[in-house]
């Protein structure tokens, strides 16, 4: 749960129904007795319309005091609120969308909130408060520019509570026209936009950023961020004078990960340069061959030397080595995931393009899309294997019911595969597959009168450029990618890329395999010199190459992903309201190695 949902679901929820709800009582009360609600709920069963309705939501209600939220979202999400009188109705609302926010069910407080769409009579606070919270669930259900409109009107209509946070959270998530669709909304809403954009602009320099700051409060004396900044951005203060001066990239020089390495230190590199050009205030870097020696000498020489951070190492094996130490010589942004449960060192932060986070994704994504019944094609190798369990244990902690799990033999036929999978009653696949394979699925479950099942796939699907020849059989499977692969869908058009000068110095001369992995090396060296940040404030989002990025519970980096749909073979902006902002082993050109966050795999 993210800090504006455990705020809002907590004591901050307390002060928003007491604030916000004052003049509403509970539907029950004064005439609760001391029906337990199972007994309630078996007398609903033997009444009809209004009366049972209403027993209901008394059950749903004292589920919901007792703490069996569950529960009682599973109750008041069966009321049939058409059949309940107007107050009792706007109770009902209030109860769900309260129930909703807490169980993390975006889906459930919208349909509260369509309350506000009809003729039912509504105090002040029970509409700023339904208001309030059909925001939320917008982002919630993947709608970050709905979101940010929803609660910045909501701001201008003077409601009762401090919105500064949850309205920055959503727009941290755009980018480009619908960062701009945000900002023509009024002049309330202009002001934020230009807020975000000096924070993506000077978040690296913060001295820099904070001058900037105070510019932009005198242009906006009355706007309500210029009372109070966002928590994300005063978290920043704490950093002035910490800004990284120096830092030491740990990188092979030669060995298996040799051309991994080559890659991300071009990234790397590459933002350096444009940093500098554009008169930023950019940290030194040096870099340490990991080829032949130890990681405890590589610490030390970067300790002498001054570094205050450290990027890498790559890889797995000594991430995994250094993740069960209590702590790390200096803090330190890992380029590669450990294999552990968890990650135990303090100052120990871990990045790289993982496949588990795609698959989590997808999960998610299908059951906001009001999927239940999933299947599931993956290969029958250990890294099919690790990503199937990322998705099932998602899938499954969403309500989700797992039908059917297929591990194809990558070499082997499509046809053999997908056969079993037509008549398991589905009503969605995941696809973890490579381009080949990948593009031979949608026309057999065709061919097995399955055609019309919804396929949310992982980036693997996709070589990195449009193929509409190849590709053109794909049609309708939704998948996810960086943004630079697919700016189009991603962000409405190349020039509002994140980096965009880095993206034009490094995409026409790099084949896309090689592509990703430099997005990852741009955004590993802003994360690095955003590493204070990082240790300071964990839930910061940050936008960059290769998604929406914010640290974990354990420091390892999370990456959400912008959706895209194959439409004429082209990846295309998603047809129906998948995530648009943000927030997977990557194989170099011509060979099989250790990828960046992977297993081995083969190139495509």
């Amino acid at each position: 749960m993210d800090k504006s949902l455990r705020r809002l679901c907590g004591v901050g929820l307390v002060a928003l129904v007491m604030s916000g709800c004052a003049s509403q009582r509970s539907p029950m009360e004064g005439i609760r007795g001391q029906q337990a609600p199972g007994e309630l709920l078996s007398q609903a069963e033997q009444q009809s319309g209004a009366q049972a309705a209403q027993t209901r939501l008394q059950a749903a209600d004292i589920l919901a005091r007792r703490g069996d939220t569950a529960q009682a979202l599973q109750v008041a999400v069966g009321i049939d609120a058409a059949a309940l009188p107007s107050e009792a109705r706007v109770q009902w609302a209030l109860l769900l969308s309260q129930l909703g926010l807490e169980q993390q069910d975006g889906r459930s407080v919208m349909k509260a909130t369509e309350l506000l769409n009809g003729n039912v009579p509504l105090s002040r606070d029970a509409e700023f408060t339904l208001r309030h919270r059909r925001g939320l669930a917008q982002g919630m259900v993947g709608d970050p520019q709905a979101a940010a409109s929803t609660l910045i009107a909501l701001q201008a209509a003077q409601a009762p509570f401090d919105l500064n946070d949850d309205i920055w959270r959503q727009l941290t998530r755009l980018r480009g026209p619908s960062l701009q669709a945000v900002a023509q909304q009024s002049q309330l809403a202009r002001g934020w936009v230009d807020l975000l954009r000096l924070q993506r602009r000077y978040g690296s320099d913060i001295a820099r950023l904070f001058a900037m700051l105070d510019d932009w409060r005198a242009q906006n004396p009355n706007h309500p961020a210029a009372r109070r900044l966002p928590a994300d951005l005063q978290a920043l203060r704490e950093l002035r004078g910490q800004d990284v001066r120096r830092i030491a990239v740990f990188l092979p020089e030669s060995g298996p990960l040799e051309n991994v390495a080559a890659a991300l230190r071009k990234g790397i590199e590459t933002r350096h340069m444009n940093a500098l050009d554009q008169g930023e205030q950019t940290p030194q870097l040096t870099f340490y061959d990991t080829s032949g020696a130890s990681i405890e000498t590589l610490y030390a020489q970067a300790t002498l030397a001054g570094a205050q951070v450290v990027l890498g190492p790559l890889s797995k094996d000594t991430v995994t080595e250094l993740e069960q130490r209590p702590s790390v010589p200096l803090p330190t942004l890992a380029l590669n995931y450990g294999t552990s449960p968890s990650n135990r060192a303090d100052d120990l932060f871990q990045y790289g393009l993982s496949a588990e986070d795609e698959a989590r994704q997808a999960a998610h994504r299908a059951a906001l899309d009001g999927h239940q019944r999933a299947g599931m094609l993956v290969p029958d190798n250990a890294w099919g294997q690790r990503v199937a369990e990322s998705f099932r244990q998602a899938w499954q902690s969403q309500g989700g019911t797992l039908a059917a799990q297929i591990d194809y033999d990558p070499e082997g036929s499509a046809s053999k595969a997908v056969r079993p999978l037509a008549n398991r009653q589905l009503d969605m696949l995941f696809l973890l597959a490579l381009p080949p394979f990948a593009r031979q699925v949608p026309p057999t479950l065709d061919y097995f009168n399955a055609g019309d099942l919804p396929i949310y796939a992982t980036s693997h699907l996709y070589e990195g450029e449009p193929q509409p020849r190849l590709d053109h059989d794909l049609n309708g499977v939704q998948f996810v990618e960086i943004p630079w692969l697919i700016p189009e869908a991603a962000v409405g058009g190349v020039e509002a890329l994140p980096y965009y000068d880095s993206y034009q110095a490094l995409h026409d001369t790099t084949d896309p395999a090689l592509l990703k992995l430099q997005a990852m090396g741009v955004d590993a060296f802003e994360l690095a010199r955003r590493l204070p940040l990082l240790r300071v404030a964990p839930n910061t989002e940050y936008f960059g190459a290769t998604g929406a990025l914010h640290a974990g519970a354990d420091r390892r980096l999370e990456r959400v992903l912008p959706w895209a749909q194959f439409k004429a073979g082209v990846p295309q902006p998603p047809l129906r309201g998948t995530q648009r902002a943000v927030l997977e082993p990557t194989e170099p050109a011509g060979g099989v190695s250790e990828t960046a966050g992977g297993d081995a795999q083969p190139a495509p």
